[in-house]
């Protein structure tokens, strides 16, 4: 297979498919560029994480553990990571947005992440975006050499995992197992062109080191090797200690002074993922790696690259390295920590630049530990693998080197050096004899394209929350009033009718693929796709959305309309995202269309007003006896320390708003009123209706009222007055109310009635704070009554300023 086929299978997997792809390759065959042409070219929606902040922020993405909120401590399979008692996690809005929104995550760095991160990974995933489907549906594209560096586990993580997992390798994870994933190697190497130096290295690779080759190699055997100070060698060790002492003795040994660049660290940009020292001593005459690719159009260096230092100055190092006819004026170079957020106006996933690293990018490079030269390349370098510990370092260290002349052996290459896991080249070479092809790239672009039809016509997730409210309605039927019942009875049947038929037309299109090209380069399969789409639209049109709106309730439990507004929103939220669908695609179907309206549908609850529903209240004539009461069952609740479904529930409220009592005989007719609670609320009760009635010319029982009995007959307009002459001498509302035996609300309206003469002052009735506050909010409301306008406000104004704002307005 050549490179650009290589290249191109890959890229296609990723941008046409919804494959889940470890991208491998050996050390130097373009990973890297990959994943930055994937980032600057790629269609899909895509975060990018990496196990390490260095590798994050070199992959220009974010860590694993900051993105997902991951504890650093072993997750067992069967744990819930958001009940654990020493880690809490609580994702914002933005973040469950980016999830619920997302096409493609990449993880760099794979060979690093361990199987219990990744099934954790899967666990968060199939949280906020669909909880059955691996990774929650999102598409994994994983990149990384399993034979470079392997995960960090210690001996009591691993008694706490073994018995879940086979090697603690990502490939080990039970998600990763279930996800049906493609291995794609990258093999063209760019860093090597000596043959005989590639096959050396792909047999320590695959830990078949033969006699020929190890004797070819251990010809760089240089024991005593002194290289000259001009000629540019690395050295790499195993340990870092043993490389740190190495610069500082160098650096020790040069004459002159030490000149120190301090490094400048804006926003947010923790320690442990410093891309570099952040005091770098330098002299001149010290050799020196860069540490960044050169940011400017000139590209004259690049991450690796050994020099050595000219000149000092103040925000600049110029650098001669050996093979180069010019001199590197080396500047200041930002390294950017980034979180993702969603764009305000586009919606796409957006960077956030949070904070920033600033420093010169050099380090002193006499000498590098072998985990640190991962990712870099190198003309001439001595190595020191003898104390090679770990899986993989011996390979690490030898694929840095671009030629078998650039490299000096301290010690000799001995099999025993060369530790690799022998899960990891089972699995490698299963991975090489299940390479992809062309046919099953076909197949898997038909395949996703067919999944993403069928996903569009599936009514599934209509039933849970359609189910979960009739459960609550049917458990609490003396708590809720109001039309719930046959609208949601009706969402489910009908919900229920178009997932036989989607699965019908699913069949049909399976028939119709012919595998020779993909769903939206075929004809027919188009021209059933845009039939099917008008059904479903108008069936959708005409039985769903006209149930919703047709939904109204109300109760008095908050618990129970929390529940119930929750699983509403979210069968709104369902049917908005159909209905885009539905428009968004009526030409025809094309992936990339169908892929951009899924995630716009994620804010469409966001940017479109709410659902305007009805609700019980606003069946009756009596909206505004409707608050009268229910403010008045708030203050004897406060007074007498009870729940107020306990004064009277909401069934009753209802039912005295339909019926107006007004006598003792006609309060105890009302259902679940009952002798006790007219007996200790109903004279408060009949004076609030009673006053309503009076107030709107409502004509009543023509027996004698209980208020008419508790006080002498006054003129309409004459009590108005009386209120205001008690209020002109000083006595508050509730003081006018207990000595007139009347409802505070309705001595309110007495005194609302004069402002329109300009008798009474608005703020004399209200703060003028919220007087202010209701004139600029309620001309930005559409409302059909009180009740409305009442229900779209912040709780702390009452009924009555509304009202009175309102009137003012008008």
């Amino acid at each position: 297979m050549s490179v650009n086929i290589e290249l191109e299978l890959a890229w296609n997997f990723v941008n046409n498919t919804n494959r889940n792809i470890f991208l491998t390759g050996k050390a130097g065959t373009g990973k890297t560029t990959f994943l930055h042409k994937l980032k600057n070219e790629g269609q899909k929606r895509m975060v990018i994480v990496a196990p390490t902040g260095v590798a994050a922020i070199n992959a220009k993405g974010v860590t694993i553990h900051s993105f997902f909120q991951m504890p650093f401590g072993p997750i067992l399979p069967d744990e819930n990571l958001n009940n654990s008692t020493s880690f809490k996690r609580k994702f914002n809005k933005t973040k469950i947005d980016i999830i619920k929104s997302l096409d493609l995550l990449v993880v760099d760095e794979i060979s690093m992440v361990r199987a219990d991160l990744l099934d954790g990974i899967d666990k968060t995933l199939r949280r906020y975006k669909d909880r059955n489907k691996v990774f929650g549906g999102v598409q994994l594209l994983m990149i990384g050499d399993l034979q470079q560096l392997s995960p960090v586990i210690k001996d009591h993580e691993w008694q706490l995992l073994k018995p879940f997992y086979n090697n603690a390798f990502f490939f080990s994870s039970i998600a990763y197992k279930s996800s049906d994933p493609i291995a794609i190697e990258l093999k063209h190497i760019y860093r090597q062109d000596n043959p005989i130096f590639i096959e050396i290295l792909n047999e320590i690779r695959n830990n078949n080191l033969t006699p020929k080759s190890a004797e070819e190699l251990n010809k760089r055997f240089i024991p005593d090797f002194k290289p000259d100070d001009n000629e540019g060698y690395i050295s790499l060790t195993t340990h870092n200690n043993k490389a740190r002492q190495v610069n500082i003795e160098k650096l020790v040994e040069l004459k002159g002074k030490t000149k120190t660049y301090k490094a400048t660290v804006e926003g947010n940009f923790p320690e442990h993922s410093y891309p570099n020292n952040d005091l770098l001593e330098l002299k001149v005459g010290a050799q020196v790696m860069f540490i960044k690719n050169d940011s400017s159009p000139e590209k004259r260096y690049f991450n690796g690259k050994i020099g050595r230092v000219i000149l000092l100055d103040k925000d600049e190092v110029v650098v001669h390295c050996p093979d180069d006819d010019f001199n590197i004026n080396t500047k200041l170079e930002t390294w950017e920590n980034i979180k993702y957020t969603v764009d305000s106006d586009t919606k796409a996933i957006s960077e956030d630049k949070i904070g920033s690293f600033t420093q010169i990018p050099l380090r002193l490079a006499w000498s590098i530990t072998i985990h640190k030269s991962q990712g870099l390349t190198f003309e001439k370098a001595i190595i020191d693998a003898q104390g090679a510990f770990a899986h993989g370092q011996t390979y690490v260290a030898l694929s840095r080197c671009k030629s078998l002349e650039g490299l000096v052996l301290k010690s000799k290459i001995e099999s025993n050096q060369i530790i690799s896991d022998y899960n990891v080249i089972t699995f490698n070479k299963n991975a090489e004899v299940n390479q992809p092809d062309d046919s099953i790239l076909l197949e898997s672009k038909c395949q996703f394209q067919l999944g993403l039809i069928a996903d569009m016509f599936n009514f599934f997730s209509f039933l849970y929350p359609s189910n979960r409210i009739l459960d609550i309605y049917y458990k609490n039927r003396g708590s809720i009033e109001g039309v719930l019942e046959a609208p949601l009875i009706s969402i489910k049947d009908n919900a229920t009718s178009l997932l036989k038929i989607a699965n019908s037309f699913k069949s049909q299109l399976q028939q119709l693929d012919t595998s020779d090209d993909t769903p939206e380069d075929n004809e027919l399969i188009q021209e059933r796709f845009k039939k099917a789409l008008n059904y479903f639209k108008d069936q959708t049109t005409a039985t769903i959305e006209k149930a919703l709106k047709e939904f109204n309730f109300s109760t008095d439990n908050k618990t129970l309309e929390k529940d119930i507004n929750k699983q509403i929103v979210t069968l709104d939220e369902l049917l908005a995202t159909k209905l885009l669908l539905f428009e968004g695609l009526k030409a025809g179907f094309d992936t990339q269309q169908f892929l951009s309206l899924r995630a716009k549908s994620v804010f469409l609850a966001k940017e479109k007003p709410k659902v305007k529903r009805a609700t019980v209240i606003d069946g009756t004539t009596n909206v505004e006896l409707f608050e009268l009461l229910r403010e008045l069952r708030n203050q004897i609740a406060k007074r007498e320390d009870l729940v107020h479904f306990q004064i009277y529930t909401q069934k009753s409220l209802y039912a005295m708003c339909e019926t107006l009592p007004t006598t003792i005989k006609e309060l105890n007719e009302v259902h679940g009123m009952g002798k006790t609670r007219v007996a200790k609320y109903g004279t408060e009760i009949l004076k609030v209706i009673t006053s309503y009635c009076d107030e709107n010319d409502i004509e009543v029982s023509k027996d004698i009222s209980l208020i008419e009995k508790l006080t002498p007959k006054i003129k309409k307009g004459d009590t108005k007055r009386v209120s205001l002459d008690l209020f002109r001498k000083g006595k508050s509302i509730d003081q006018i109310a207990l000595e007139r035996e009347l409802n505070s609300n309705t001595i309110f309206g007495h005194l609302a009635s004069f402002t329109s003469s300009g008798e009474v002052l608005i703020t004399e009735l209200m703060s003028k704070k919220y007087y202010q506050e209701l004139k600029k909010v309620i001309p930005t409301k559409k409302f059909d009554n009180l009740s409305d306008l009442k229900h779209q406000l912040d709780d702390k104004y009452s009924y009555a300023e509304i009202r009175l704002v309102l009137d003012d307005l008008r």
